[in-house]
């Protein structure tokens, strides 16, 4: 930060000829006050601080403690039900600031499949996310996509793109919905709808900013082989904000697996905040809740299917069959997750979470429908004890899981005991899940996620 120190002279501020080490002295305490101020940006409500100065577990503690180094922002979002059963949300904010950037990893995950959906609906009224889809290279480093085993028509679409992105978190599936949306569409089509610091600039594979600007040429294409549409390879012309500079920790490993001895720079990166995250699955989940302008262009079919798929466990899936001993239930549901990995009979947890760099992050709407209780918990950490980015050697297991856990826990107990005026209906969110058809067919192990 720089002070112009020829405005407190002009206003007399240094009197007569104060020597340069009383200036010196006066400029460090006022880069001290600005300090304060800054990390004052954070927010936290006293609903949160009253309901987590009640919570035992010493870890969870531990971690509350110590902001600058987790890093952790919460969103609580209480839902309030009227007499017809229209919902109403309040926020409640926990060492909440936009500005203290976070790697959201595979939540974005979550706006690449609203926006594929949406860009369907727009295009072709013979597509839908059913439509078989191929993928051609048209520029460096491009990768062809012609075949899905996955898939039980071993061909890839939209559909089982979102499957894959949502069950176990796979990053081929969102590299393939960053092509078909585009960088540029994604970013435009999220600043028209009111996320204007929301940046979108990379698949998750090693590229350069220009490849990641490039995007693949894509057939979709009858069961048959015979085309159907045609989408060029597009190129991303707008220019991209990155003015606020965004770094973390102390030191990285670089692609050569050389240590840089310096904090990561992430300035360029994706860049999502937990308040985006909440919003945005409130947007999908409620769409009438939100502003017109903030929701997806999304059909009664698409908005089923997500559903099922933001709740859906791999147990419960044939296309794709995933090892469910591996890919357990509360896998991907980290409000959840703990050492017996089984989910309760009577929630749901319909969301998505990201893991990378040693930050956790989970959006998540929970339905109890036993207890008639729900409510929408959004967090990232940061659990990186040596502060030492990519090698590998973060503090899931140890610190983050058993935190988010805790933390999910801990509001869930509240919601539980909380007086509601109206108990929700939860109809809507109410889906018939099946088990798994034992076939014979392998299981998949590995999954690049």
């Amino acid at each position: 930060m720089h002070f112009n120190t020829s405005f407190f002279t002009a206003h007399g501020i240094y009197g007569f000829c104060l020597s340069s080490f009383m200036r010196h002295h006066i400029l460090f305490f006022l880069l001290i006050i600005c300090s304060i101020t800054n990390i004052a940006q954070a927010r936290s409500d006293k609903l949160l601080e009253n309901i987590f100065a009640g919570e035992k577990d010493s870890l969870f503690q531990s971690v509350l403690r110590h902001p600058e180094i987790y890093r952790y922002q919460i969103i609580y979002t209480q839902i309030n039900r009227d007499k017809n059963n229209i919902p109403s949300f309040t926020n409640y904010y926990y060492n909440y600031d936009s500005l203290r950037y976070f790697n959201p990893a595979s939540t974005v995950k979550m706006p690449l499949a609203f926006l594929s959906l949406e860009k369907l609906n727009q295009l072709n009224d013979r597509l839908d996310m059913f439509t078989p889809m191929q993928f051609d290279s048209g520029y460096s480093r491009q990768t062809i996509l012609y075949k899905d085993s996955t898939a039980e028509n071993g061909l890839p679409s939209i559909a089982q793109f979102i499957r894959k992105a949502f069950l176990v978190s796979d990053n081929d599936a969102y590299n393939r919905m960053y092509e078909f949306v585009g960088q540029q569409t994604i970013n435009r089509r999220m600043h028209e709808m009111g996320y204007t610091d929301f940046r979108i600039t990379r698949r998750f594979m090693r590229m350069n900013a220009d490849e990641n600007r490039h995007t693949n040429p894509i057939r979709f294409i009858e069961p048959g082989g015979s085309l159907i549409y045609l989408q060029p390879l597009a190129f991303n012309t707008d220019s991209l904000d990155f003015s606020h500079i965004n770094k973390m920790g102390k030191a990285y490993m670089n692609a050569q697996d050389s240590l840089i001895n310096e904090p990561i720079d992430f300035t360029t990166a994706n860049n999502v905040t937990v308040y985006h995250l909440q919003q945005l699955l409130q947007a999908v989940l409620f769409p009438g809740s939100v502003p017109e302008n903030r929701r997806f262009n999304l059909t009664k079919e698409d908005y089923r299917f997500l559903y099922r798929f933001l709740s859906q466990y791999p147990s419960e899936t044939d296309f794709p069959k995933y090892d469910t001993n591996l890919y357990y239930e509360s896998y991907v549901k980290f409000f959840f997750r703990n050492q017996g990995h089984n989910m309760p009979d009577h929630i749901r947890v319909f969301n998505k979470v990201g893991w990378a760099y040693g930050c956790l992050t989970d959006v998540s709407y929970v339905a109890d429908f036993k207890n008639k209780t729900e409510f929408i918990l959004t967090a990232t950490v940061y659990v990186n004890s040596d502060n030492i980015l990519n090698d590998n050697k973060y503090d899931y297991d140890n610190v983050g899981y058993p935190f988010l856990h805790q933390l999910g826990q801990c509001i869930y107990k509240y919601e539980l005991k909380r007086k509601k005026k109206i108990k929700p209906n939860l109809s809507n969110f109410y889906i018939r899940y099946e088990k798994r058809k034992e076939d014979g067919r392998p299981t998949i192990k590995e999954v690049d996620n």
